[in-house]
């Protein structure tokens, strides 16, 4: 089974990779791996692949992971143990719109992941309902 890498160097931020998309999401608590930590390094690198000349589309295919991946937990609350973890999906969210609304409708085709990244067209297309008999 292969571990999953959760690291962060912050003498690496000036570099367009992983530790940099960390720093930019606030994801850099990677010492409690998946706990802590809300992508993995290859996600993140997943995601630069898909965009390597566009920066704030791969952030925003990572914010998109996370607000997914953050949207069903609820808040919880045990004794005087207390976690709030819907106000932290809003925060992920509100990044995420406001990084939507600055790249621009034009540029974020959604729900067709990396379709430019691995030459395959969009899953959804005009006819694709129709019956050819």
């Amino acid at each position: 089974m292969e571990t999953k890498a959760y690291n962060y160097d912050p003498t690496k931020i000036k570099d367009n990779g992983i530790d940099r998309m960390r720093f930019e999401l606030g994801d850099t608590m990677v010492e409690g791996e998946s706990m802590t930590a809300a992508l993995t390094d290859a996600e993140i690198q997943a995601a630069l692949d898909c965009y390597p000349k566009r920066w704030k589309r791969a952030k925003l295919m990572c914010l998109e992971s996370i607000c997914r991946r953050f949207a069903y937990e609820p808040d919880t609350k045990t004794g005087p143990l207390e976690y709030d973890l819907g106000a932290r999906a809003k925060l992920w969210r509100k990044d995420y719109e406001d990084l939507k609304k600055e790249i621009g409708d034009t540029e974020t085709a959604l729900p067709s992941f990396c379709a430019d990244g691995f030459g395959k067209p969009p899953y959804f297309h005009t006819g694709m309902m129709e019956n050819r008999r």
